[in-house]
C-alpha cells in the first residue's frame, strides 16, 4: 500500500513493529503528534477530502484495553491492532465512530495486547471465542504490518479459545500455511459485484473474495460469510439472489460442507449523508426516506416492513440454494 506521510507518536517508535515501519516507509515525510485521536490538521479538513486523508497512515500504540461482550459470533469484542481503514466504503459503521478521521491507524504495543488475550482465554472456565477484527480489516493490515500472521502464531501456541475476524479482502496467502489448530474463524464479507463496484471502493471483487474463502478451508481454517450489509438498492432482489447463485456455484464442496451465514443489514447515518455527499457528489445515495427510518440519534435504518420482507427473501433464497448453510443470525 502506497501512503502520502506517517501521522506518529514518537513512543511508537520504542517498539519493535514500530521501528520496523519506520524502516518501511521511510522514504515519506513522518509528522510528529501528540496522539493519534487528536490530530487537529485532520479534525479541520473538509469533508470533501475524506478521501485524500485515507492516503495518510496513523501510527501510536492502543491504551484503551477493554473488552466488550458480545452474543453473536463471538464472547467478546477486542479492541486490537488497528482502527479504521484505507478502504472507503459508503457505510462504513467506523465513521459513525471516527467521523472523517476513519483512516487507518496502526498500535504497535501488540504484545501488550495478546499478552491479555491469552491470559484472558487460559483463564475461562469455558472455551472463548474473541473478535479481534471490529475495528478494522486485519486482513489488510497484515499487508503492512504482518499482525495478522503473528498473531495467529502467538495466540495458537496457547492452551485454549478461539480468535475470529471478517475481511472485504482476499490477500490470504501468508495465512495457508501457518498452524492454526483450528482455532481460527474466518469470516468472508460478501455482496453483489454491482454494489462492491458502486459502494465498497477499494475492496476485493467478489469472485476473489470467494476464491479466498477456498482457499482457506482447504487449508483447514473454519470459515463463514457474512452478507453484510444488505443494501436495498434499486433491483436489489436481482443481485442478492444472482450472489446467492454464485455462491452456490463458486464455493467449494468442502466450504460449502460447513459453511455458516451472517446477515447484517445496513445502519446509515446522517455523518455518512454529509461526507459521501461532499467526498463523493457522483455516487450512489444511500439514504432513501421511502424505505428507512430513523434509529437513535442520527441514524437510519429499514423499516420494518420492508425489513421483515427482505429477512423472508434471504431465509426463502438461501433454504433453496445453499440448503445446508447455517444462517447464524440476522440483525
Amino acid at each position: 500500500m502506497k501512503f502520502d506521510s506517517v501521522y506518529y507518536e514518537p513512543d511508537s517508535l520504542n517498539y519493535e513493529l514500530g521501528k520496523a515501519l519506520h524502516e518501511k516507509f521511510k522514504d515519506i515525510p513522518w509528522i510528529e503528534i501528540e496522539s493519534h485521536n487528536r490530530i487537529e490538521e485532520m479534525q479541520t479538513k473538509q469533508n470533501s477530502e475524506f478521501a485524500k486523508m485515507k492516503r495518510n497512515l496513523i501510527i501510536g500504540t492502543r491504551k484503551t484495553h477493554k473488552y466488550v461482550e458480545n452474543h453473536k459470533i463471538s464472547d467478546y469484542l477486542v479492541p486490537y491492532t488497528s482502527s479504521g481503514c484505507s478502504a472507503m466504503c459508503l457505510y462504513c459503521y467506523l465513521v459513525c465512530n471516527y467521523n472523517k478521521c476513519s483512516y487507518l491507524r496502526l498500535f504497535v504495543n501488540r504484545e501488550q495486547m495478546m499478552d491479555k488475550l491469552i491470559k484472558t482465554a487460559n483463564n475461562s472456565d469455558r472455551p472463548l471465542t474473541f473478535e479481534i477484527g471490529s475495528n478494522s480489516d486485519l486482513v489488510l493490515e497484515n499487508t503492512i504490518t504482518s499482525n495478522l500472521e503473528w498473531t495467529i502464531h502467538h495466540f495458537c501456541k496457547s492452551e485454549k479459545g478461539f480468535i475470529t475476524f471478517p475481511t472485504k479482502f482476499d490477500m490470504v496467502e501468508p495465512l495457508l500455511s501457518l498452524n492454526h489448530n483450528g482455532r481460527v474463524l474466518f469470516r468472508m464479507s460478501v455482496n453483489p459485484q454491482e454494489i462492491i463496484s458502486k459502494i465498497e471502493f477499494g475492496t476485493s471483487p467478489l469472485k476473489d473474495r470467494i476464491h479466498a474463502i477456498n482457499r482457506m478451508c482447504e487449508a483447514g481454517y473454519p470459515a463463514g460469510i457474512l452478507i453484510a450489509p444488505v443494501v436495498l438498492v434499486d433491483d436489489w432482489r436481482r443481485m442478492y439472489s444472482e450472489l446467492i447463485i454464485q455462491l452456490e456455484e463458486s464455493l467449494s464442496e468442502k466450504a460449502k460442507k460447513y459453511l455458516f451465514i451472517e446477515i447484517i443489514f445496513m445502519t446509515y447515518s446522517y455523518v455518512h449523508r454529509m461526507i459521501n455527499n461532499e467526498a463523493f457528489p457522483n455516487a450512489v445515495e444511500l439514504y432513501d426516506k421511502e424505505q428507512m427510518t430513523v434509529r437513535g440519534r442520527g441514524k437510519y435504518c429499514y423499516r420494518p416492513q420492508i425489513r421483515a420482507e427482505a429477512e423472508e427473501f434471504f431465509r426463502t433464497q438461501i433454504k433453496e440454494k445453499l440448503g445446508n448453510a447455517k444462517i447464524i443470525y440476522i440483525v
